[in-house]
C-alpha cells in the first residue's frame, strides 16, 4: 500500500470524524424549557403549601396543564426514536408489506451492481453501487411521498379546524365535527379523520386516538391539535375558542414558513449547484477523456481516491443540509 492510499484512508477517517462531532450537535429540548418555565411562572407548580392556594380552580387548573405538557413531551419523546421501514412506509401511505420493501430493495440493488460492474469492470464500485442503490435509493422514494403527503395533509388542515370550530359553535358534538371532516375534506386530511372516527367507535380512548394520528402523520400541526384537544379535556375550557386560535397560529406558521422559504432560495439554490458540481465535473472529463479518467474506476489506489471524494463530498453535503435546514 503506498504512500497516496495511506494519505487517502487517513482523510477519510479524519472526514468521518469531523462529521461526526459537526452533526452531533442538537438542540436542547425546548419543550422541557418550556416547562420548567410555565412551572416557574405558577406559584401552585412550585410546591407551595396547601390551604386555600391548593383549592384554587385557577391553580389546579394550571397544574393540570403543566401536567399534561410533561406527558406529551415524554410521547414527543419516544416518538423521536429511530423510524422504522415499517413507519416509513405506513406515514407515506403505501399499503405495502416490509418483506416486499426488502425485495424490491435487492433487486434495485443487484441491478445497480450489475450495470456499474459491466460499465467499469471493478467489482468494487459493482458492489458498492448496488449497496448505495439498494439502501438508498427506494428509502428515497418512499421518504419522498411521505414529504409529499405530509405538504399535502398541511394544506388542508388549518380548513379541518375550522369545520370543527364552526360545527361546536352550532351545537354539533366533537365526533360529528371529525365525521364531517371524514367526509368532506380531500385526502389525506379526510382519510386520517376517518381512521381516527373509526378507532374511536372500536372504544379507543380520545387521546390514544390522537397518538395514533400523530404516529401516521407526525407534523408538528397535528401535534398542536393533539396537545388542545388533551389539555382542554383534562382542564376544561372553551374548546371552540381554544381550536380558532390554533388555526390562526397554523396560518401564521404557514405564512412565516413561505417567507422563509422565499428569502432561504437563494442558499439552498447555491448548496445544489456547490453539491452537483464535482459529479457533473466527473462526468464532462469521463465523456471528452475517459482514458484520463479511468484509472479512477479500474486501479486500486484510484479505487481508495474515489471512495475518499464520496466521503468528502458526503460530509460536505450533510453539513450544508444541516446549514440551510431553516425550521420554524
Amino acid at each position: 500500500m503506498d504512500t497516496t492510499t495511506i494519505a487517502v484512508i487517513g482523510l477519510g477517517a479524519l472526514a468521518l470524524v469531523a462529521g461526526g462531532f459537526a452533526l452531533a450537535g442538537g438542540g436542547g429540548d425546548s419543550a422541557s424549557k418550556r416547562i420548567a418555565a410555565a412551572t416557574a411562572r405558577s406559584p401552585a407548580l412550585k410546591g407551595r403549601g396547601g390551604g386555600a392556594s391548593a383549592a384554587d380552580p385557577a391553580d389546579r387548573r394550571r397544574k393540570q396543564v403543566a401536567e399534561t405538557l410533561k406527558e406529551l413531551e415524554r410521547k414527543a419523546a419516544q416518538q423521536k426514536a429511530r423510524l422504522t421501514v415499517k413507519q416509513m412506509i405506513e406515514q407515506a401511505g403505501l399499503s405495502m408489506p416490509v418483506s416486499r420493501f426488502w425485495i424490491i430493495s435487492a433487486l434495485v440493488g443487484a441491478l445497480f451492481a450489475f450495470f456499474a460492474y459491466v460499465k467499469t469492470g471493478s467489482p468494487l464500485i459493482g458492489a458498492g453501487a448496488g449497496f448505495a442503490a439498494a439502501f438508498g435509493l427506494p428509502r428515497w422514494v418512499v421518504l419522498f411521498l411521505r414529504g409529499r403527503r405530509q405538504k399535502f395533509f398541511l394544506v388542508e388542515f388549518a380548513n379541518a379546524i375550522d369545520i370543527i370550530v364552526r360545527g361546536i359553535k352550532s351545537g354539533l358534538p366533537l365526533n360529528d365535527c371529525l365525521r364531517v371532516i371524514g367526509q368532506e375534506s380531500p385526502d389525506p386530511v379526510g382519510s386520517e379523520f376517518r381512521l381516527l372516527l373509526e378507532n374511536l367507535r372500536v372504544g379507543i380512548t380520545l387521546e390514544d386516538g390522537l397518538k395514533r394520528f400523530y404516529d401516521r402523520m407526525p407534523v408538528a400541526e397535528v401535534n398542536f391539535f393533539q396537545i388542545v384537544l388533551a389539555i382542554q379535556q383534562k382542564a376544561g375550557g372553551n374548546l371552540s375558542e381554544a381550536l380558532g386560535n390554533l388555526s390562526g397560529v397554523l396560518r401564521d406558521r404557514k405564512r412565516l414558513q413561505g417567507k422563509i422559504k422565499a428569502l432561504s432560495s437563494e442558499a439552498k439554490s447555491s448548496a445544489a449547484i456547490i453539491g452537483s458540481l464535482p459529479v457533473v465535473m466527473l462526468g464532462l472529463v469521463y465523456s471528452t477523456s475517459p482514458d484520463y479518467i479511468m484509472p479512477l474506476f479500474t486501479e486500486r489506489s484510484g479505487n481508495m481516491i474515489l471512495f475518499g471524494c464520496v466521503g468528502w463530498m458526503g460530509l460536505g453535503v450533510l453539513v450544508m443540509k444541516k446549514m440551510i435546514a431553516f425550521k420554524v
